[in-house]
């Protein structure tokens, strides 16, 4: 009997970030998506309109965990230069911030997808071309002049578990 090759989207790794021009002020996130191999699979750039850093943050993990679950993945590895964000995922930091606690509770309901997720800390240098597609969302919402119509989720605002 001939063994399968095992499935390249098994586990993928999510470099995510999420960028916000003032704090509260125009956000967009960025992501990356590759498998163990290093291919690029999929990038992201959106806008998300007013938001704080860290809104952008979790919101850039919440969408790299949904888009990473509609590749195939059951393992992912995300990878943020967020300290606050992994940290939290982690369960190393208490999440106190009302709006953070419905991310918090978002990215937890997301995780049940997969067979493993795990979180690591980058430094902002490993993190780059999520950086520039975050920056990139809000460049392209803010020439589009769609502060108030922004093309990206806001899953911090609504009902708890919303996206």
């Amino acid at each position: 009997m001939r063994a399968l090759p095992p499935d390249p989207r098994a586990r993928l790794i999510v470099h995510c970030d999420g960028a916000a021009r003032g704090n509260p002020g125009p956000a967009g996130i960025g992501i990356v998506i590759a498998d163990e191999e290093g291919r690029i699979l999929d990038e992201i750039a959106l806008g998300l309109g007013v938001a704080t850093n860290n809104q952008a943050e979790y919101t850039a993990a919440i969408e790299g965990l949904r888009r990473a679950r509609e590749l195939g993945a059951r393992e992912v590895l995300l990878r943020s230069d967020s300290r606050l964000l992994i940290e939290q995922l982690e369960g190393r930091y208490r999440v106190k911030n009302p709006a953070l606690q419905r991310l918090h509770r978002r990215v937890r309901e997301l995780e049940r997808g997969f067979e493993r997720v795990a979180y690591e800390h980058v430094p902002r240098e490993l993190n780059r071309a999520a950086d520039r597609l975050a920056n990139r969302g809000v460049d392209a919402m803010l020439a589009a002049g769609e502060l108030s119509r922004p093309s990206g989720p806001r899953p911090w605002e609504g009902a708890a578990g919303s996206s």
